[in-house]
């Protein structure tokens, strides 16, 4: 069943568009080695900092060089991951990480917060700069605005959500290369766009800090009761994701670079899915044709044994929200094995329908995997009343179910625990691992890469070799003495050829000589092996060198503070006292709201938007700013949810994303444009790159605490900002839809039978909080916090500030609670009652009360 994939090192025929870049995971040190000896083209690593993997082991900045040069050596690129969003007092010490990476000769940072791609820009011009996924570029027309913005990228990381068609469009609409994650993990919202660590934890995805609250289990709420889902309790929790069959496609499309996700994976998972997807491409060169992954059981049971919880296409295909996230379990399970079938003391009978050995680790799935589960190493196998000998194996993977017996340690199998029906998974085989380890383990290199060499011979001339690699990257060197006419045997090709492609112990294989000499040259092999042995180290020194010696601007940064200062001398304006903005998702709220006079603007983000121009008529008949909001996404095609905002002739419009920011800027020209928290404005940087292109006002972005959103306040004017202090945080954004998967057999929007018309749907946790989830016209859902958040405590202070706009958010409230939350935040704009009075208020006349939300988190 487990066979070796070895690499054949001969040169493969040209194809007609060039291969994508196989890029791997490097979370550790083991990790890195495993990637390289199997074939990747490039890896990706964190640093102590700045990275969205802070759970990973990471590298400290200090070995940047180390491990470049020995990446560079053997061929491989060096990408680090800077994608986490960098607060005002910390663009110092993230400038120094960059200033490091240029150094050390890294192929490209990653790179999420705009202001801080702007400062790598300017810092290490040289440095090529990639926009990660978390930067959340859905469309060309968000690559467009960046390039808009004056930031240069050198690659997209696409968004996991685009299918095949939209990942084309990306690649021959911009000019950018594109890289598309191909297998691994899959989170079920956007990235860049996820703030429920933050909102239930303080713990920020955007900074590196995860908790992975979809893996939790979660029980669906239907206008205001349970529905049994049976043993389906993970609704957030996708498959993991498998391109393989679709890497033809996806280097048809034009993607640059295929990315396997897994910082936090270990080495055998990097060794299995490198080599898979190194032999896809392989073939796809050689043969035209990419296998695939039903047609290849050997293949798909490493890359399900190594890590897998149940494979999926994602997104690259039309959608299908009923196969992404199944909702049985949310970690690991490998191979299925088959089903219990009978349980005696210490041993279980199971309907095998997959391969089984001496020393396997199988777990027993009862349907609770939030639970302790039974599970153990398989001692003894039995069929049909006879032991499987010591070294066999069964494998009834190609055929019907067959019924065997395993047996299990008597003191650390919990047999009573086993139920009949029970499914049965494998989760460790020893003999895959052993296999996997010997083809990273030190010792000669593994994947070679090819080199063109050329001997030039001559009588009474030196000899001179040169070697050339794939890149271009050239090594000449030359015998010390002349060489000396041939008495018997001239140096001819075979010799050449053989001497010359002696390089074991390098990371080459010699793909072609080019020999020049007169037929009259004898050259000793000693004298060849020198060259050969002097010629490899002189071309290992300079691809170990490779990328040092970019251009550094050391002032780059005080410069852009120094313009940054002086543009906000010029926006010292605000108003003398503080406005009101009431951001509304009904036509009911909107009529609570706009009866006070201290409302100044209604912000209206409507899921049907044919209910905007009720909206707009209500809040003009009071004399109020309409000012509708667009999608948090905006995909190609899309162009029609901006034109029906427009249709119902705004005072301004809520931008959520860079996409729609962009075609706003064109469709009209003059109307006023707010920047809203998704645009993930965290440091100056970042505001005044906006700020230059005419938004009227930011807000900040939600991953602020009281102390960073202070600081951010100190540094550009507070004229810039409006400060929401009222709000269910929105946690996760997702392309995944609850409603057509929980409460349809449909796969997407023509099909499901829309029943987010007519339901109202929460996800209740394990703590008893109902989290309201709401879809938007994009069928796009968000999750919300059950329990509203409140800044009322630091109003004061926001005021003391200079902060003069502030907003209120509702999600699902009636109008009683509209009204009490708009007098009591009034009140307190008015200076009429402390903040921590409304603060006490609110959560007396909330069902739930409120939380001091993510300002209070230090």
């Amino acid at each position: 069943m487990i066979q070796d994939f070895t690499y054949n090192s001969t040169p493969s025929p040209a194809t007609a568009r060039p291969l994508p870049e196989l890029l791997a995971p490097a979370g550790d040190e083991e990790a890195l080695r495993a990637a390289i000896e199997n074939g990747a083209d490039g890896v990706y690593l964190g640093l102590d900092e700045h990275n969205a993997r802070l759970r990973a082991p990471n590298f400290p900045v200090e070995r940047l060089p180390e491990l470049v040069a020995r990446a560079h050596e053997r061929g491989v690129r060096v990408y680090v991951t800077l994608n986490t969003l960098i607060f005002a007092d910390e663009i110092e010490s993230a400038a120094q990480l960059l200033i490091a990476c240029s150094r050390a000769g890294v192929d490209g940072v990653m790179i999420q917060d705009l202001g801080f791609a702007a400062l790598a820009n300017r810092l290490v011009p040289e440095l090529p700069v990639h926009a990660s996924t978390q930067m959340t570029l859905t469309s060309p027309e968000c690559v467009a605005a960046v390039e808009a913005l004056g930031v240069r990228l050198s690659r997209i990381v696409a968004p996991r959500e685009l299918d095949l068609r939209q990942i084309a469009d990306l690649c021959k609409r911009t000019s950018q290369e594109i890289e598309v994650f191909v297998h691994g993990a899959l989170c079920v919202a956007y990235s860049g766009q996820c703030l429920t660590s933050e909102a239930l934890g303080g713990r920020s995805a955007n900074r590196g800090e995860c908790a992975q609250a979809c893996r939790l289990p979660y029980e669906l709420i239907v206008d205001g009761q349970a529905r049994n889902l049976g043993d389906v309790q993970y609704l957030l929790s996708p498959k993991d994701l498998a391109a393989f069959d679709d890497v033809s496609k996806l280097v048809e499309a034009g993607v640059r670079s295929l990315k396997i996700e897994g910082r936090l994976k270990n080495a055998f998972y990097v060794a299995a899915t490198v080599q898979a997807y190194r032999r896809a491409l392989d073939e796809l060169t050689q043969r035209g044709s990419a296998p695939k992954l039903d047609e290849s059981p050997d293949l798909r049971y490493r890359l399900e044994m190594t890590f897998s919880r149940g494979f999926t296409g994602g997104y690259l295909h039309e959608i299908n929200h009923q196969a992404v996230v199944e909702g049985r379990f949310p970690k690991k399970r490998g191979p299925y094995l088959g089903r219990v079938v009978r349980v005696e003391p210490h041993k279980v009978s199971i309907a095998l329908c997959g391969f089984v050995q001496l020393g396997d680790g199988v777990v027993f799935d009862c349907g609770r995997p939030d639970l302790e589960e039974v599970g153990g190493r398989v001692y003894e196998i039995w069929v049909d009343g006879k032991k499987v000998p010591a070294a066999g194996s069964l494998n009834a993977s190609s055929g019907q179910a067959q019924e065997v017996t395993l047996t299990f340690d008597h003191h650390r199998f919990a047999w009573r625990d086993v139920h009949v029906g029970d499914r049965v998974w494998k989760t460790s085989d020893p003999q895959l691992e052993k296999q996997l380890r010997s083809t990273y383990e030190v010792g000669a290199p593994r994947y070679r890469r090819p080199i063109r060499a050329t001997l030039r011979a001559y009588v009474g001339e030196p000899v001179r070799l040169l070697l050339t690699d794939w890149e271009g990257v050239s090594a000449e060197v030359e015998d010390a003495a002349p060489a000396e006419r041939a008495l018997q045997r001239p140096l001819d090709e075979t010799v050449a050829r053989e001497q010359l492609g002696r390089l074991g112990a390098t990371p080459f294989y010699l793909e072609s000589l080019e020999l020049d000499t007169d037929g009259a040259t004898m050259v000793p092999l000693s004298r060849l092996n020198e060259l050969r042995r002097r010629a490899v180290e002189v071309l290992l020194s300079k691809r170990r060198a490779l990328g040092r010696e970019r251009r550094i601007r050391p002032n780059a940064l005080d410069e852009m503070r120094a313009a940054i200062e002086a543009r906000a001398r010029v926006f010292t304006q605000m108003p003398t006292t503080p406005t009101l903005a009431i951001l509304c998702r009904t036509l009911e709220q909107i009529k609570t709201a706009v009866a006070f006079a201290e409302v100044a603007t209604i912000y209206a983000d409507f899921e049907d938007l044919r209910r905007l121009r009720d909206a707009a008529e209500v809040v003009r008949a009071a004399h109020k700013r309409f000012v509708p909001a667009t999608l948090r996404i905006h995909k190609s095609g899309e162009e029609g949810f901006l034109r029906t905002l427009l249709n119902c002739e705004p005072d301004a419009i809520l931008v959520r994303n860079l996409g729609a920011w962009h075609l706003l800027r064109q469709y009209a020209p003059s109307l006023p444009l707010i920047g809203d928290y998704s645009l993930n404005v965290a440091n100056d940087l970042t505001a005044d790159l906006l700020m230059r292109q005419g938004f009227e006002s930011l807000t900040p972005s939600y991953d602020l605490n009281g102390e960073q959103l202070f600081e951010l306040l100190h540094r550009v004017p507070a004229s810039w900002f409006e400060v929401t202090i009222h709000q269910h945080m929105p946690m996760f954004h997702m392309e995944h839809c609850v409603f057509c998967r929980f409460l349809s057999s449909g796969t997407d929007y023509t099909n499901c039978g829309r029943p987010c018309d007519v339901h109202r749907v929460a996800l209740r946790d394990r703590m008893g909080y109902a989290h309201p989830v709401k879809a938007d016209a994009g069928c796009r859902n968000t999750v919300y916090n059950a329990v509203p958040q409140s800044a009322a405590e630091y109003v004061p202070q926001l005021l003391d500030a200079g902060v003069r706009r502030f907003r209120i958010e509702f999600i699902e409230e009636d109008n009683v609670k509209v009204r009490e939350a708009i007098q009591a935040y009034a009140a307190l704009l008015a200076g009429e009652v402390a903040g921590r009075q409304v603060w006490r208020r609110l959560h007396a006349i909330g069902k739930l009360g409120v939380t001091r939300g993510t300002l209070d988190h230090a």
